[in-house]
């Protein structure tokens, strides 16, 4: 899958694209399915709420068949390589809840910022990809996006330990307003299987979800093999060292799985 000048233009400019249904209900339901297996194993990559309910499972590509094959899809791994211009490895990937009435908020932060400090990654040749596997609603924790934000480099931070089970690092409401105030604010929602693909510097967050309906989403974070991470301070399957370039599969390799 190529991107489009038009579309390359669009994410120059405002730092993201959306591709609404890029994969099946079928597709998605099994990728829910597989979640749902994810989440109730007791494994030490699988972080909690404090209500005890999943917040995200880290590296699930790794040990469960569906996801390996979404980490593989040439849907996602294409545009990426277009827009970074080479080969690209897996430098994290995660399945990332937020349960009904109890999905805990996420602050707003840049992802290369954290990549950059903790792990020392050289540059933002890094690209997140976010593939909706329930319909994300105004209603049930989007994400939110200051469009534009990704042209202001690595913006200041300070180390939140404490607001959520995840450290991040995070921007004072003052930054976050500024830019705001440049570029506003968007929540792009979608039907399951819709896709997201987002710079590593765009500024982003998503609120608590106190709706009765689920919002789960996997996020592959896929970065330029000769950019890869210089320091190992976290977890293996947090922060991936192995740095071999991904190889796509092929298109219908996870209709298939569905399909099986």
């Amino acid at each position: 899958m190529q991107l489009s000048q038009e579309q390359l233009d669009q994410f120059d400019r405002e730092g993201y694209l959306f591709f609404p249904n890029m994969f099946s209900q079928s597709e998605a339901q099994l990728l829910k399915r597989e979640s749902g297996s994810v989440y109730s194993s007791e494994r030490k990559e699988v972080w909690r709420e404090a209500s005890g309910v999943a917040r995200t499972a880290f590296a699930a590509h790794t040990y469960n068949d569906a996801f390996a094959k979404l980490g593989a899809h040439p849907r996602l791994i294409e545009p990426v390589e277009q827009l970074l211009d080479g080969p690209v490895y897996m430098h994290q990937f995660k399945v990332n809840a937020k349960a009904a009435f109890d999905g805990d908020v996420w602050q707003w932060h840049q992802d290369y910022g954290t990549w950059k400090r903790d792990d020392e990654m050289p540059e933002p040749r890094a690209m997140n990809i976010a593939v909706f596997i329930d319909d994300v609603t105004a209603a049930n924790g989007p994400l939110l996006f200051i469009p534009g934000s990704h042209k202001q480099g690595v913006v200041d931070a300070g180390h939140d330990l404490e607001t959520t089970s995840y450290p991040l690092w995070t921007l004072d409401r003052e930054k976050v307003s500024e830019l705001a105030q440049q570029g506003g604010c968007v929540a792009p929602t979608g039907d399951a299987g819709s896709v997201l693909l987002f710079s590593s510097l765009l500024v982003h967050a998503s609120p608590a979800n106190i709706s009765p309906f689920d919002r789960t989403i996997v996020y592959l974070s896929l970065c330029h093999v000769d950019n890869h991470i210089r320091a190992f301070n976290r977890e293996e399957w947090i922060a991936h060292r192995d740095f071999t370039p991904i190889k796509a599969l092929a298109d219908n390799c996870l209709s298939q799985l569905a399909e099986s």
